[in-house]
Order: structure tokens, then sequence, then C-alpha cells
């Protein structure tokens, strides 16, 4: 009982430890910035095929002291067999553009399909999930200079399931390959998560993640540093 016990802390301080690591590589020539990205969503699950998701989502940038943009999104997903889904969602975006000299509140549209695979190994819990995403400003034409920004996506995620304990470990990694007009294009940034749920009866699910985001092949990259907080209410049919 007591090696489970140790070997369960082992897996935990593992996450943790891959999360320092790779956040404090080349820290000392990035740009860096604390956000704070906060959502509230419900969940309704029409039978075992469909699901269906709405959300709002805040967010913080400038070390979580100004708007960076606030969003709408509405998706969909429709489990094919088991483990794998597909997926659809679309978004409306007020981004908030303070730099510059035209700064103001940008309206943008997205919209981006996915597919998902997840399988159990013992006690862990195993995602991956492909994306592909569109987006473009609203009112914009493309004569005009608005090219839809367009983003391959790939996220792999690891979850252990600790027994009695309702604060399972969540881990994911994720690489941003970007494909837009007048833009340098290929691996643009990838993210690291580390977070974790916690489900109270009849009332919903609550999450809280840390977040390090990086953007790739720049000579001065911008990092994020993101905390998130997020609450989700699932209905069934």
């Amino acid at each position: 009982m007591k090696i489970q016990k140790k070997y369960k802390q082992s897996i935990v301080k593992l996450l943790l430890i891959i999360t320092v690591l790779f956040t404090s590589k080349n820290y000392a020539q990035t740009d860096s910035d604390w956000a704070s990205w906060n959502t509230i969503g419900v969940e309704y699950k029409l039978n075992e095929k469909w699901s269906f998701a709405l959300e709002e989502q805040v967010r913080l940038k400038e070390n979580i002291s100004v708007v960076d943009n606030y969003f709408t999104q509405l998706s969909a997903d429709y489990k094919l067999f088991k483990g794998f889904k597909l997926g659809a969602g679309v978004r409306y975006i007020r981004d908030n553009d303070n730099q510059g000299n035209i700064q103001g509140y940008e309206n943008h549209f997205r919209f981006q399909i996915d597919a998902m695979y997840k399988h159990e190994i013992n006690d862990f819990k195993i995602g991956y999930r492909l994306r592909y995403q569109n987006k473009n400003e609203l009112g914009v034409s493309y004569d005009e200079g608005d090219y839809a920004n367009q983003n391959i996506r790939f996220k792999t995620s690891l979850e252990y399931n600790i027994k009695n304990w309702k604060l399972d470990p969540k881990f994911s990694a994720e690489i941003f390959n970007r494909f837009q007009e007048g833009k340098e294009n290929g691996f643009n940034k990838y993210r690291l998560t580390l977070g974790t749920d916690y489900k109270v009866k009849n009332f919903g699910k609550l999450g809280v993640f840390y977040r390090f985001e990086k953007e790739l092949n720049v000579d001065f990259p911008e990092t994020k540093n993101i905390i998130g907080l997020n609450y989700t209410y699932t209905f069934k049919n």
C-alpha cells in the first residue's frame, strides 16, 4: 500500500518537474507576460453519441491587468465508436487591440474541426486531439488585408487516476502549425498545461490550471504564464 502511494506521488512530482523544466528553459531571453483565462459553461448530453456545449470566456493580459479578449463559443461532439469522437465549434470573439495608432475592440469569428481519441492504460487516461482552426476579423475584407489565420494543432494529454482522491492531475502538451498569408508559416508556438478538476454532485465541475505558452522560430519569442479557472454544469437527456 505504501509503495503504491509513493508511486502515485512520484507521478504527480514528475508532471510538475516536466512543466518547470520546459517553462524555465531560455526564460531570460523571452518577453514574458502573466495572463488569466476564466470560463463558465454548460454541457448538454443528448444521448450516447451527441453532446453540445456553450461557454463564455474572459481572458486578461499584461500581468492580469487588461482585458485581452472575451468570447462566446458553441460546440458539438459526435462519438463514432468507443474512444473516438469528431467535433466542431464556432466562436465569436471581441478582441481588445491596445497597440498601435488604431486601438479598440475588434470583432472576430473562428471555427474549428476536431478529431479526438482517448484510451486508458491502467490508471492513466491518454488523449489525442487534432484540430483545424480558422479565424478572421469581421467587417474587414481580403483586399483590406484580412487574411484568414489558420492553424493545424496537435494536442496530447495525460490524466492519472488516484484512488480515493478527487483531484486527479492532468498534463497536456500542444503544438501549433500556422499557415497564413503575409506571415512566417510553420510551427509557431506550443503550450504546456498542468491542472485538475473537482466534481461537486448536483453542482458541476470546477477546474484550475497553469499553462505555459511560448512562440517558436522567432528571434525573441513571447511567452505567457496563464492561470485558469473554469466551471461547467452538465445536463443529461
